[in-house]
């Protein structure tokens, strides 16, 4: 069961258990230089709205009502990443884990392969929540992420269209099964309850239009680098219930068109990387030293960034491009989450 509220999705369980929830909300941010260095993490600056396409469905291609699913703005050459959060069961001292299995244009997030629905370890293709609580691009390298960035569908800048040859899917495809109540029962028992106490949980990797005329459909492509780790599961394959999984399918459209759609303005540019390092604004870095990274994939190591396929065609898709060195980086303990406030 998904449900889209507050501009994120809802993923629930009730089959399995109530507490077996998982949210996921897109974040606007801003977009790391592609220069070469290894960037820390940038701010959330905000959720992007979302829509049901059922919603529009006089005013959208006939293949989005066939995946159904819902709808966000991006610009070109903008950024996103993906937050993971879910109510903690106190009796238990942990929210339900969920893996996550992420894909841009039905290419994998994580391996680089075409989407084949289910969970595999060889390579891992999911995320798992708790432990991992963002994401913000493709795998390429052991800690190593390259950012999501916006580009029209079409034009072959795509991860989906430099793996396949075709921009045919584009959007983001999300996929979700829940830890088995068995499992989950053998793994985390009740515990007895503790004395309350105040305690703060929910603080921020935090930060303080122009709009394209392209086509209608977005994809995501390779942006900058950044340091960000995709954590191995440590559970067994087997405690994921595969029969209880729910997915949708995330379109993305341009900015202009989403106005034209909805009638709502989306929402402005985000700040440049170098203005918010000249702003003193901190950046973050996240790891969990109690688990392990997996590697890249050597698939996704391959994409041509944004930046160097423009230069290829003698073209800048990249605007704003400057390097921002970053002057403050905030270490963020467990159990924070990056968030515009």
């Amino acid at each position: 069961m998904i449900e889209l509220t507050n501009d994120a999705l809802q993923f629930r369980f009730p089959a399995v258990h109530p507490g077996a929830r998982l949210h996921i909300d897109f974040q606007r941010t801003l977009r790391i230089p592609d220069d070469g260095r290894d960037y820390p993490l940038p701010p959330g600056l905000g959720r992007f709205p979302l829509r049901h396409v059922d919603d529009v469905a006089g005013h959208v291609p006939a293949v989005w009502l066939e995946h159904g699913g819902v709808m966000l703005p991006m610009s070109q050459a903008e950024a996103l990443w993906l937050n993971f959060s879910a109510p903690r069961l106190e009796d238990r001292g942990t929210a339900w884990p969920c893996a996550i299995r992420i894909a841009t244009g039905k290419i994998d997030a994580v391996t680089g392969k075409p989407w084949v629905s289910g969970l595999d370890r060889g390579p891992q293709n999911y995320l798992v929540h708790p432990g991992q609580p963002w994401l913000d691009g493709y795998c390429v390298e052991r800690g190593v992420i390259r950012q999501f960035v916006a580009m029209p569908l079409g034009e072959g800048y795509t991860a989906e269209e430099q793996l396949t040859g075709r921009g045919e899917h584009g959007g983001i495809q999300v996929q979700v099964f829940p830890m088995k109540r068995a499992a989950f029962e053998r793994r985390f028992p009740p515990r007895p309850p503790r004395p309350a106490k105040g305690e703060s949980r929910l603080l921020c990797r935090e930060a303080g239009a122009a709009v394209c005329a392209a086509p209608m459909e977005m994809g995501l492509a390779a942006g900058g680098r950044m340091r960000q780790e995709i954590y191995a599961d440590r559970f067994e394959l087997s405690d994921w219930d595969l029969e209880q999984g729910s997915r949708v399918f995330v379109h993305l459209t341009n900015s202009v068109v989403w106005q034209a759609i909805t009638g709502q303005a989306p929402p402005g540019r985000p700040p440049t990387a170098a203005d918010y390092s000249r702003a003193g604004l901190p950046w973050f870095d996240y790891y969990d030293e109690a688990r392990q990274p997996v590697p890249g994939s050597e698939l996704l190591r391959r994409l041509r960034s944004v930046l160097e396929l423009g230069a290829a065609r003698g073209s800048a898709p990249l605007p704003e491009n400057d390097a921002a060195p970053p002057g403050r980086v905030v270490r963020l303990p467990d159990r924070r989450v990056r968030e515009w406030r």
